[in-house]
């Protein structure tokens, strides 16, 4: 007879404790597989609304003031630019030990025209960026082609409005008006306009987003800087760099060292408190762990230090007939193991069970974010064994040595 099969039959023999052993360890493994899975979905929904945001890393020309005050007031002041940021400085940005986190680059150019005699901001941007940046843009109309990329049903869709990705069918001479100044100027979409003796047409015209881009009307970079002759001046550039482990303040210091002209500031106010919440459910999650594995470790050792006791007779038997320490213990620990092996297919699939169902609450009815369980139900399996083993040494020893002639006297 095997020493697996002798552990097996133990099991089976002992069906209460079996199943006790099995659920103590499961709901642990359990309750750890569920507080990984929403701690891990809730940073990727972070994740997910920090890109919708937009940047989170904003680059400007350095500038000097020169101010004369007396007392707390300021009387006059001069503002001195020093070196005006060039279309070169985005190679350097990507430069940065951190640039695997960069994900969108958008350049500007901010200048201002008289159109229809009224001055009003224009701001050239490489449109593909830009899109990809304000993913929260929307067309006031419903005029324009949609790209591949909207007509997607697995997009989010809202009632009388479009997704604004439109990169399929805007051309060079092509102008996104912000709803502010297309209310101030009088334009329509499909409207021509005309920039410095050159003709452009308003391609859309954006729904209001209560931000900057109200006021501006969006036209490509290399035309603008073109007509207005600024060669390749850039006024800004926003970066949206962020993930789960971002260094934000580390990017910040890196770009500013790679572009020592420019001011760099990290917008963070808009995800801290969210950011700070997510922390304190890692740190939550960690007590609670600690505490499962401990309770999931002293059951397991209870259970197997009362089962050496009630087994003395028969570990004496075993010793008798010529079974070694070493098979005694690995009896035990092979015992361990089974149950380890079970409590953690079925904390795994527990835990996940119930992350479906609690996931909606935490992320406000979205439940997309359930990351892969691969690797989670590996470790969630390793964990329960390892546990259930590392309970089982003292209880495996212990067994091992019990006098055979003293155990036999028992019978």
């Amino acid at each position: 007879m095997r020493l697996y099969t002798i552990s097996l039959n133990n099991l089976r023999r002992r069906k209460g404790k079996t199943i006790f052993l099995v659920l103590g360890l499961m709901i642990g493994i359990a309750t750890i597989v569920t507080l990984i899975t929403l701690t891990k979905a809730m940073e990727e929904d972070v994740g997910k609304k920090l890109d919708e945001l937009g940047a989170n890393i904003v680059i400007t020309p350095k500038s000097h003031d020169l101010n004369l005050s007396y007392g707390d007031l300021t009387v006059a002041g001069v503002s001195l630019e020093v070196i005006p940021l060039r279309g070169t400085d985005i190679s350097k940005i990507y430069t940065i030990r951190n640039r695997e986190n960069i994900s969108i680059v958008a350049p500007k150019l901010i200048v201002y025209y008289k159109v229809n005699k009224k001055e009003v901001p224009l701001a050239g941007v490489i449109f593909k960026e830009e899109l990809r940046l304000k993913k929260w843009w929307r067309l006031a109309s419903s005029q324009v082609t949609l790209s591949p990329a909207e007509q997607d049903h697995t997009m989010p869709k809202v009632e009388g409005r479009r997704a604004f990705t439109l990169l399929d069918s805007l051309e060079d001479r092509d102008v996104i008006v912000g709803a502010g100044v297309a209310q101030f100027l009088g334009l329509k979409e499909g409207q021509l306009l005309e920039i410095k003796g050159e003709r452009f047409t308003v391609k859309g015209i954006l729904e209001e987003t209560g931000s900057q881009d109200d006021v501006l009307i969006f036209a490509n970079l290399n035309l603008i800087q073109r007509i207005f002759r600024k060669g390749d001046e850039i006024s800004l550039v926003e970066v949206a760099a962020f993930c789960n482990t971002c260094p934000i303040e580390e990017m910040v210091a890196q770009i500013a060292e790679v572009l020592p002209q420019a001011k760099v500031m990290a917008i963070k106010k808009a995800v801290e408190s969210r950011m700070e919440m997510v922390k304190h459910l890692k740190r939550f999650s960690l007590g609670i762990g600690v505490i499962v594995v401990i309770i999931g470790s002293l059951i397991v050792f209870t259970t197997m230090m009362a089962q050496v006791n009630e087994r003395t007779q028969e570990i004496g038997i075993f010793r008798a007939v010529g079974f070694r320490k070493r098979h005694i213990v690995s009896i035990i620990l092979l015992e361990a193991l089974i149950v380890g092996f079970v409590a953690g297919i079925l904390g795994f699939l527990g835990g996940r069970g119930f992350s479906h169902i609690a996931l909606p609450f935490f992320l406000s009815g979205r439940g997309e974010f359930l990351p892969s369980g691969y690797i989670l139900a590996f470790f969630a399996v390793n964990l329960s064994m390892a546990l259930a083993i590392l309970a089982s040494i003292y209880p495996a020893l212990r067994a091992a040595r019990l006098d055979p002639v003293e155990a036999l006297r028992v019978i």
